[in-house]
């Protein structure tokens, strides 16, 4: 019965969206999308987000300063930097290098990079998180990924480029979209908006489990929070954050 009704409702759900598929049938969409529409509705969405989870992320990017390396000095790899929204939390004088797949968020990057000065930005790369062959092996201190693996085309193989680019002690730093608990009306609803929400937003998936992603990659110390985000009438509030070290 649970499985017929889902059904059901991702029909309605997909005629209400029925001119997105057919542009996407047509090959219009995804263009669209990356230029135009993804960047404007990330940039909303990261000031909503923001608000909500201000104080979550202060507390999560307290201690990164401890992972400086022995010179004193911090780099760090951001994965998926969009819009630039974590620049506000990184300690002065860092060095940081921008990763994304979608090279279309120079306007508001450079909002945030102008905003945030005390930070140095070394480089901007093109780069899915799977495949970040262009920085080089254990020469970052820290990386940071939020909002992010929800949309990787390979959770596993992202976090494998984390640990290869981290050098040994270094950390990964997380805030991401989950999978609600399975008995719950949040995950129901969040099936129901899967198909959906994945072609409209770009590949954003809402059932992943990434909490066992990354209990089974090999950090050696995993520190990990579920929380729920204030976000009412989304099927994204429930979220885990915290840091891996490798």
């Amino acid at each position: 019965m649970r499985e017929a009704s889902i059904l059901f409702f991702r029909a309605c759900l997909a005629l209400l969206a029925m001119p997105i598929y057919l542009l996407s049938f047509l090959g219009i969409w995804e263009p669209f999308c990356r230029k135009v529409f993804f960047p404007f509705f990330l940039e909303k969405l990261s000031a909503i987000h923001e608000r909500k989870t201000k104080k979550q992320k202060q507390e999560l990017f307290r201690n990164l300063p401890d992972f400086a390396s022995p010179s004193g000095e911090l780099k760090l790899l951001e994965i998926g930097t969009g819009c630039g929204a974590n620049f506000q939390y990184y300690p002065p004088g860092c060095k940081v290098t921008c990763t994304d797949i979608n090279p279309n968020f120079q306007k508001s990057l450079l909002r945030s990079m102008n905003k945030n000065q005390h930070v140095h930005y070394e480089n901007f790369l093109v780069a899915a998180g799977e495949d970040l062959h262009q920085v080089p092996s254990g020469s970052v201190d820290a990386v940071i990924c939020t909002l992010v693996l929800c949309s990787v085309h390979s959770v596993k193989g992202t976090l494998k480029e984390v640990l290869r680019v981290l050098r040994p002690g270094g950390a990964f730093y997380f805030l991401e979209h989950v999978a609600a608990d399975h008995s719950s009306w949040k995950y129901f609803w969040q099936q129901i908006c899967h198909p959906t929400w994945k072609l409209v937003f770009a590949g954003c998936c809402l059932t992943r489990e990434i909490w066992k992603n990354l209990e089974q990659a090999s950090f050696s110390e995993l520190k990990l929070q579920h929380i729920s985000v204030a976000l009412p009438w989304t099927p994204i509030q429930p979220h885990i954050i915290g840091y891996a070290v490798k």
